[in-house]
């Protein structure tokens, strides 16, 4: 069993992993014993299945960090979920979850059934008003994640969301923070802003990031992927003000203004969405932003945004009120804080109750451990019926004891009662000839009678304008379980029966149904020929009569 202190925290990013083991500590604070990160290095426009990469990725991150399997929670990257805001009308408690599953089928941009999706509750402290943050994700892709997981031996306890763990770690560390605060973790593919004031929280993607500039720097230099990345971290800085590489390093020039570029595009798109939480969300523009994520490291790129959006702004410390190992190099850490946020959010969630908890679990995987969790009970209940069993067998012992000494006083009984018994065999022998006998006269008398109570049934069976032309019994083994009768109707009559009928049956089905309800015929009786209606006055049919008790010759 696993420590029940221990956990590992895993951020499943684009372009990077990060896996961390943490030790909750008898304060509740998580200490934070051993982490180590590597990047995935898939090219974006490749097409590739990143699963192999991230378990090629976790497995190396344990064997080198010697990280031991621990309960595991993780997080899904910003980019791949569908958050939504919905602003709940004044209903009772007990109506509220049927009305967020309705919102969630409204707002969720794909069928209910192919996403898995978790709500927050989110009150207004202003207005008293109920907000319900939906958070969804397509099936498909959490389980490919988790699958990747469980390929390494390790099991999911938690799957969070990147924005969402980078909320609780906000929450936990800056406990003081005053007016709104924008968490700005720009990453590889996407860069996610969230957005904390009071109790309110709202976040967005937006797809621009770390690769848009490596693709420019692609296009420019006419290189490769990995030799534009290369180029980045080697180069890349955000260029504003005029200030530029100059003329001494030609390829920094380049680079810093397609850096330059890039970022201000980016600042375009959190322009608008800073207008956008203003205006739909009630909000203010930010006073402070906290920047986080590996492409928030690009030089220079705190003093653009400080510029631009005349705020503070200020690298997210994850470790302000989490403690970290002593075994842990300082140096080391302070150059990777923009890397462990995520971590410290999902060590929050085994540390203590957090603001924000969103599980979105595979359904497949929430199954297999509700199974786990009664296999203890099916163990105690497998135990049970073994103890039943070894009790049944020591009384089926005692019992053939006594069933031993009851069959030899019966065998007894049975030596006396054989003389009386061959008596009543042979009186028992007289009685039968005689009953065999009574039976040979009644069936002869009943014989007289069947044909007519036959004939009598088919007769009140028939409707008007129908009569009996031929009556044909089929005889098999000296009985007959068949008659079959022949017969007209007056074409003018069946139709009318016809007409009167809702249920499209013809004249003839309707004298079939009739027999078969009888209680000397079968539900098999059937109809064998039925003549087609013609201008003529009479239609010919052939029923076939299987009778419920054979007739013996």
């Amino acid at each position: 069993m696993f420590s029940s202190n221990r956990i590992l925290a895993l951020d499943v990013g684009a372009s990077k992993i990060v896996l961390a083991e943490f030790t909750v500590m008898p304060s509740g604070a998580p200490e934070l014993l051993n982490y180590g990160w590597s990047a995935l290095d898939i090219e974006p426009e490749s097409g590739d299945d990143p699963s192999p990469y991230v378990v090629a990725a976790i497995r190396d991150l344990m064997r080198t960090h010697e990280i031991r399997p621990a309960p595991l929670y993780m997080t899904l990257s910003g980019q791949t979920v569908f958050p939504r805001y919905v602003k709940l009308p004044p209903v009772s408690r007990d109506k509220v979850l049927q009305i967020v599953r309705y919102e969630a089928a409204q707002n969720v941009p794909f069928p209910i059934d192919e996403v898995v999706w978790d709500y927050q509750m989110i009150p207004d402290q202003e207005t008293g008003d109920q907000n319900v943050m939906l958070v969804a994700v397509k099936t498909d892709n959490v389980q490919r994640i988790t699958d990747c997981v469980q390929a390494v031996g390790l099991e999911p306890q938690v799957v969070d969301v990147a924005p969402m763990a980078l909320y609780n770690a906000v929450r936990y560390n800056y406990p003081d923070l005053e007016g709104c605060t924008m968490v700005l973790d720009i990453g590889a593919r996407s860069t996610n802003l969230t957005f904390i004031e009071q109790s309110r929280i709202f976040s967005r993607s937006i797809p621009v990031a770390g690769n848009a500039i490596t693709q420019e720097l692609m296009k420019s230099f006419d290189i490769g992927f990995r030799e534009a990345e290369a180029l980045k971290i080697e180069h890349a800085f955000v260029a504003f003000g005029g200030v530029y590489a100059g003329p001494d390093n030609e390829v920094a020039d380049r680079v810093s203004k397609i850096v330059r570029n890039v970022v201000t595009r980016l600042h375009a798109e959190v322009n608008r969405s800073i207008n956008f939480y203003r205006s739909q969300q009630n909000g203010n523009a930010p006073s402070l932003v906290l920047l986080t994520g590996g492409s928030s490291v690009i030089r220079y790129m705190d003093t653009f945004f400080r510029e631009k959006l005349t705020a503070d702004v200020e690298y997210l410390n994850p470790f302000a009120h989490a403690p970290v190992s002593e075994r842990i190099d300082t140096e080391q850490i302070q150059g990777e804080l923009h890397l462990l946020g995520e971590v410290v959010g999902l060590a929050l969630r085994r540390a203590c109750v957090c603001p924000v908890e969103i599980n979105l679990m595979p359904p497949d995987l929430v199954a297999r451990k509700a199974f786990r969790r009664r296999q203890p009970y099916f163990a105690l209940a497998a135990g049970a019926v073994a103890m039943i069993m070894v009790c049944w067998w020591v009384y089926a012992q005692r019992m053939t004891g006594v069933r031993t000494r009851q069959a030899e006083t019966v065998t007894a009984d049975v030596a006396g009662l054989r003389s009386v018994a061959r008596k009543l065999m042979e009186a028992t022998k007289g009685k039968e000839q005689a009953a065999a006998r009574l039976a040979q006269l009644t069936d002869v008398a009943s014989l007289r009678s069947q044909w007519l109570k036959l004939l009598a049934a088919a007769h009140a069976c028939m409707l008007e304008g129908m009569w009996i032309t031929e009556v044909t019994p089929k005889v098999a083994k000296g009985k007959i379980h068949e008659v079959e009768i022949a017969g007209k109707g007056f074409q003018d009559r069946l139709d009318a029966v016809e007409k009167d009928d809702s249920t499209d049956r013809t004249a003839v089905e309707v004298f079939r149904d009739r027999l078969r309800e009888m209680e000397c015929f079968t539900e098999k009786t059937e109809i064998t020929h039925e003549s087609a209606r013609q201008d003529t006055d009479a239609r010919d049919f052939k029923v076939l009569l299987r009778l419920t008790k054979p007739i013996r010759l």
